[in-house]
C-alpha cells in the first residue's frame, strides 16, 4: 500500500510539472483522471445547524484508491457576504480535471452540475446575504425556522423530469454547459480558498473506505452531514435510491434537456432583474490536498429550484 501511495504522489507531481501554462487566476494545481466520476447520489439534506452556515454540496473526489464521496455538509462562511462556489470535474486535455471550489462575493461557474439544494447548475437560489445576516430560502433548504428566524420562501420551482445526475462537464456524456461572458468577467474577483474545516472534511472522507465508489457503488451510507467532519450519529444522511428515470444517466450522450435549460435561463433572468452580478469560473486544485431531523420543507437534489441570487 505504501508503494502504491508513493507512486500516486509521484505521478501527481509529474502531472503538475507537465500541465500547460494557464492564467494564474484560473488554475493553481490540477489533478486529472482518465475515467469520469460516477453520477451524483440522491440524498436528503440535514437541517442547518446554526445561523450563518451555508450548504456545501457533496462531490466525488479522487485519491490513490479511486473516486470517493465527500459528503455534503453545512459550513460556516469565512465572513459575511461570501458565498460558496462548488468545485466540479471538467474535461481538459483528454482527461477529467478537478476545478476547486472557492468563496467569493458571487457564486461562479461550477460546470452546470445540478448539485441540488439551491445549486441548480448556475448560481445559487438557496438564500442571500441581507445586511450581514444570511437569509435562507426554506423552499429549497432544510432550516428549522424555530431556531433560525431569518428566512423567506420562494416557491418558483421548475421540476425537471429527467433529473440529470451527471457529475462532470465536457467529455463523453458530460454536461455541455459553458460559462457566460459575465461568468468569465467575474473570474477576476477576489476569491478565498476552502476553509480549514472544509479541507479536513475532505481528508476525513478520503480516509473512510466506506466512501470509496468501489465499495459503495455510488450509494454512500454517509452522503451528507450536518457539520463538517461529522460522519456518524445525529445529522448523518445516507444516499437514497434514485428515481427510475434518474438512473444510468452517465452515458455517452448530450445530457442537457429543455427543462434544465429553462431553469437556468429563468435563474439568469431573475438574477439580472435583482441586480445580481456575473459569476466567476473555478480554479483547478488538487482533490486530496486542496489550499432529516426537524426542519422546514426541503427538496431532493433532483429538482431544479429557481429564485435567483439577491443583491449583496
Amino acid at each position: 500500500m505504501r508503494k502504491v501511495r508513493f507512486l500516486y504522489w509521484l505521478w501527481l507531481a509529474l502531472l503538475v510539472i507537465a500541465l500547460p501554462t494557464l492564467c494564474p487566476a484560473q488554475i493553481s494545481v490540477g489533478l486529472s483522471v482518465h475515467i469520469g466520476p460516477p453520477p451524483l447520489p440522491v440524498y436528503p439534506q440535514p437541517v442547518c445547524p446554526a445561523p450563518g452556515y451555508l450548504w456545501s454540496p457533496g462531490y466525488w473526489a479522487y485519491g490513490p484508491d479511486g473516486y470517493y464521496w465527500v459528503p455534503g455538509t453545512w459550513v460556516a462562511a469565512p465572513s459575511p457576504g461570501l458565498l460558496w462556489t462548488p468545485g466540479y470535474w471538467g474535461w481538459a486535455g483528454g482527461a477529467y480535471v478537478w476545478n476547486g471550489g472557492y468563496w467569493g462575493p458571487h457564486v461562479g461557474f461550477y460546470g452546470g452540475v445540478n448539485y441540488g439544494y439551491g445549486y441548480v447548475g448556475s448560481g445559487y437560489v438557496g438564500g442571500h446575504w441581507d445586511h450581514g445576516v444570511f437569509a435562507y430560502n426554506t423552499a429549497v433548504t432544510n432550516v428549522n425556522v424555530t431556531v433560525i428566524h431569518n428566512t423567506y420562501i420562494n416557491r418558483t420551482v421548475i421540476n425537471n423530469v429527467t433529473v440529470n445526475r451527471v457529475s462532470y462537464n465536457g467529455g463523453p456524456g458530460g454536461l455541455v454547459t459553458r460559462p457566460t461572458a459575465g461568468e468569465q468577467a467575474a473570474m477576476h474577483e477576489r476569491h478565498i480558498e476552502a476553509t480549514a474545516e472544509q479541507v479536513q472534511h475532505e481528508h476525513a472522507a478520503g480516509a473512510n473506505r466506506a466512501l470509496l465508489a468501489s465499495v459503495n457503488h455510488g450509494h454512500p451510507s454517509i452522503a451528507a452531514t450536518s457539520r463538517a467532519g461529522q460522519f456518524e450519529g445525529h445529522g448523518v444522511m445516507a444516499a437514497q435510491r434514485a428515481p427510475q428515470h434518474a438512473r444510468n444517466n452517465n452515458v455517452p450522450r448530450p445530457p442537457s434537456s429543455a427543462g434544465r435549460s429553462d431553469a437556468m435561463a429563468a435563474h439568469r433572468n431573475n438574477n439580472a432583474e435583482h441586480g445580481g452580478a456575473p459569476h466567476s469560473p473555478g480554479r483547478y486544485q488538487p482533490v486530496s490536498h486542496s489550499h432529516g431531523e426537524g426542519g422546514s420543507e426541503h427538496r431532493g437534489g433532483g429538482e431544479h429550484h429557481e429564485g435567483g441570487e439577491r443583491p449583496h
